[in-house]
């Protein structure tokens, strides 16, 4: 890791604390070239003045707002367990009484539990948990450097004994890998069972491009040395889709379709853009809408 002296926090109303990741995801799209880093992606560079920063940002801000983070690094990587910044940028929200949404890999977010019930209890604190495989065996490979799937899901039953609302990010679905019914099974029966409100899907698919596609594609070469299932994938992937940034499933229409049933089934919310406004948009800004979600009704 290395340190820098930041000098702005919020792109709107978006933070990011840590660049680069040690989760070492086989399909991360944040190492795409198109991000211009100048540095290793596991030499994670760290904003050591995130905290200050936040708090002098928010305490001039005239209106209140939802803070998001994590949509190109993890906030919970394991380097927070030592550092601390996002536990400290957490109490700056709860202090000037604004909302928090992460979006996480990582059990470390139990940590702070207390600090987004807090939070969640004057304005709105939203979870967001990737989960991409039911396969705890098959997390290991595609999602090595963080914690199984198994686990997370025991992060979203907490969440909700904590009363905080939870959202789980289905993707990506990797063709010819977790693209599959009994997939969708498994990760939408974990969804019920820890209560989440909503889940976003972009569809049964990846995003590939210069940078994260040669990683990928080494990846899948690693994973075939030791598992069958990896076996030639590689040039299948290649053979299938070239060059092609969108990657999307020979099964997408079916899945897509099958999920749907699914949440509608279990009264669970899919989409992407009206699941973003719901987080991006501040309690007073909309009440009725908050409490709506809160009781499962929207």
């Amino acid at each position: 890791m290395h340190f820098v002296t930041a000098k702005t926090i919020l792109t709107p109303h978006s933070m990011n604390i840590y660049r680069g990741c040690s989760h070492g995801c086989i399909y991360c799209d944040s190492r795409s070239k198109c991000y211009q880093f100048t540095h290793a992606f596991e030499d994670i560079e760290v904003k050591e003045n995130a905290a200050e920063l936040l708090e002098e940002t928010l305490r001039k801000k005239r209106k209140r707002c939802m803070v998001g983070t994590g949509s190109m690094s993890d906030p919970y990587i394991p380097l927070e367990k030592e550092l601390g910044l996002m536990r400290r940028c957490l109490e700056i929200i709860d202090k000037y009484n604004f909302g928090a949404t992460l979006i996480t890999k990582s059990d470390l977010v139990l940590r702070d539990l207390d600090i987004l019930a807090r939070i969640n209890n004057k304005t709105k604190a939203v979870v967001q948990m990737t989960l991409t495989t039911a396969d705890d065996q098959l997390c290991k490979i595609i999602e090595p450097g963080v914690c199984p799937t198994s686990r997370r899901f025991e992060v979203l039953q907490a969440c909700r004994e904590a009363g905080i609302p939870t959202v789980v990010w289905f993707s990506p679905l990797l063709p010819f890998i977790n693209d599959t019914r009994e997939n969708i099974d498994g990760i939408v029966d974990y969804c019920v069972r820890a209560g989440v409100k909503a889940i976003i899907c972009f569809g049964i698919g990846v995003t590939l491009r210069e940078g994260n596609r040669e990683y990928f594609y080494a990846a899948l070469d690693r994973a075939a040395a030791h598992d069958p299932r990896f076996k030639g994938m590689k040039e299948r992937y290649q053979k299938a889709f070239g060059y092609s940034y969108m990657i999307n499933s020979p099964r997408h229409y079916e899945l897509m379709n099958y999920l749907s049933q699914l949440c509608q089934r279990n009264n669970i919310m899919l989409g992407t853009d009206s699941i973003f406004k719901w987080m991006e948009e501040f309690p007073q800004d909309n009440p009725m809408q908050q409490s709506l979600f809160q009781e499962g009704l929207f």
